[in-house]
């Protein structure tokens, strides 16, 4: 039976500010990448998300990130490894000491925003990631961009690389996301998302933008939660591969 694993970066809120449902995302979805507070995420509603998780059996991921509150971890830094490991190594231990509390555990890693798409190609920024992960713990997975050299470097300093597909971002020819500054970066039609979704889960294919097929192993599916129609389509995609027969649960065997 085919199997994927669904997950959303949840945990964004600050404060007063709101973003994104987590609660109904965490009834759709296998693993939750929750913001430890770099990009977004203040304690209080981390925890909230973090005991909700628990609550629905949800498996938990740290989402690590530049220290970039007001672009959202959207804006590529040019860290110090020095910076960047320590920085990885605080989110994570900090996530770890809520979840603990939440009655759950960290039990994998995704980088978020410019973090993601740096390491995904940058080998010295990717290092830096890969050693706060095994100072930390080496059997944490780390979730990257399917097809880039991060999941052969990963795998080469002996951590778990899980390859991640996006339901509802457009793809350039070379396996690359399209950048969030083009038109047409982010998918909207929740139909042609969830059967893209599917041809990905059953022949390893996805269209890029100018209509070739890029090879793509996946073992895990984001499916945004701050974007517009973001929990209809999540839903969608969802129900589209059960009605198909793919099997749903997280990569870390705890759905």
């Amino acid at each position: 039976m085919l199997h994927i694993d669904l997950n959303s970066d949840l945990g964004e809120h600050y404060g007063a500010w709101r973003m994104g449902d987590d609660e109904r995302m965490l009834e759709i979805v296998t693993s939750a990448n929750v913001a430890c507070g770099f990009h977004a995420g203040d304690p209080k509603s981390v925890l909230g998300t973090l005991r909700a998780a628990a609550g629905s059996g949800v498996a938990v991921g740290a989402h690590v990130a530049y220290p970039d509150l007001v672009g959202f971890g959207r804006r590529q830094m040019n860290v110090t490894d020095e910076e960047l490991e320590a920085d990885v190594i605080y989110q994570i231990g900090a996530l770890q000491a809520l979840a603990r509390v939440a009655g759950t555990e960290v039990g994998y890693v995704k980088p978020h925003g410019a973090l993601y798409n740096t390491i995904a190609r940058d080998e010295r920024q990717a290092a830096a990631v890969i050693r706060a992960m095994r100072a930390v713990d080496p059997e944490l997975p780390l979730v990257c961009l399917a097809a880039s050299p991060l999941v052969e470097q990963a795998e080469a300093a002996g951590l778990r690389a899980v390859p991640e597909a996006f339901a509802d971002r457009a793809y350039e020819p070379t396996g690359a996301l399209v950048s969030r500054r083009e038109e047409g970066a982010v998918l909207h039609d929740s139909a042609d998302v969830a059967e893209r979704m599917l041809r990905l889960v059953r022949e390893g294919v996805i269209s890029a933008r100018d209509g070739s097929e890029v090879k793509i192993r996946a073992e895990s599916i984001c499916v945004h939660g701050d974007t517009d129609g973001a929990v209809q389509m999540a839903a969608d995609v969802r129900s589209h591969l059960l009605d198909a027969g793919v099997s749903l649960g997280s990569f870390t065997g705890a759905r």
